[in-house]
Parts: structure tokens; sequence; C-alpha cells
């Protein structure tokens, strides 16, 4: 397959999501995928420190076109909300100094564009993941919203058309 490769990044301190596809048309091949557990008991710089390098070597690893990150959601806890924008800040930075372009979406959106329902939970994103990409073996968690969140970006430059701007 010659398509688009993508990665997308499912921010967080604890488990930072990460998988990449390659989607030509509407072909999907899964590449790789994995979970970025920084020491949780780090000081927060060398969390994100972690974050940011570990997101630079899979980049340079499977070499993405283009990136996609979820937007951070503010529930109750505003600390909880910063120190997520935080992780979102390095995954961005490593992703925008490797020269790719990104798209950022919503949680309910990147559901909606993989399950059909913004409500979906991590079970059926999962589930989705293993229907369109047979074999992937992703489980549910980190990882297969990271997955998803690169398939709701390759819809978009399906739809839209690419915003690489790196040298192929």
């Amino acid at each position: 397959m010659n398509g688009i490769r993508i990665i997308g990044l499912d921010p967080s301190l604890v488990a930072c999501g990460w998988g990449v596809i390659e989607m030509e048309g509407t072909k999907l091949r899964h590449i790789a995928h994995g979970v970025i557990r920084p020491n949780s008991k780090a000081e927060l710089s060398d969390r994100l420190k972690a974050i940011f390098e570990a997101i630079t070597r899979i980049i340079e690893m499977h070499g993405p076109h283009e990136a996609s990150v979820e937007l951070a959601f503010m529930k109750n806890n505003a600390d909880s909300a910063l120190k997520l924008g935080q992780a979102r800040a390095a995954c961005l930075l490593a992703a925008s100094l490797s020269g790719l372009a990104i798209g950022e979406y919503s949680a309910r959106s990147v559901k909606k564009s993989v399950v059909g329902t913004g409500k979906a939970d991590k079970h059926q994103v999962a589930h989705m993941m293993k229907v369109l990409m047979p074999g992937c073996g992703v489980k549910a968690g980190d990882a297969a919203d990271a997955l998803a969140i690169a398939i709701c970006h390759g819809h978009r430059v399906n739809a839209a058309g690419s915003l690489y701007r790196r040298s192929a």
C-alpha cells in the first residue's frame, strides 16, 4: 500500500497511547501501536520529556506523514485538565518538530468516526479496531484509542485532502 501514513496520539501522563496506520482511499493497514508509560514517580518535567522523546523515536521509526492528537476535555478537576494539556503539548511538539501536519479531534468525534456513536466505550472502540484492521491485536485502552484517532484523521484526509507538508 502506498497511502498516507498517520500516527494517532492519545495524550496522557500515565499511559500515552500511540498507533500508526496507513490509509489509501478507504483501505486501512495497521502498522504498529503501543503505550508510553513514563515513570509515575518522576517529576512532571521528566515525564513530559519521556513522552516527547518516545514519540520522536516512534515517528523516526515508522515515518508517518501526518499526526492526529485527541483534544483535551475538562471534567471536574482543573488540575487534571492542566496536566493533560501538558501531555498534549509534548505530543504536539514532537509531531510538529518532526515536520508533520497535525489534526486535532475531540473524543466524541473520534468515537463517532469509527463506531458510529460519540458515546461509545473503550471496548466498542477496540472491537472496531479489530474489525477494521484484522490481526492488529489491540486491546481496549489507550493504544486502541490512538489507532481510532489516526483513522478519524484518515477519514478527514479522504474527505478534504491531505494536510501533508513534509517532503516525501
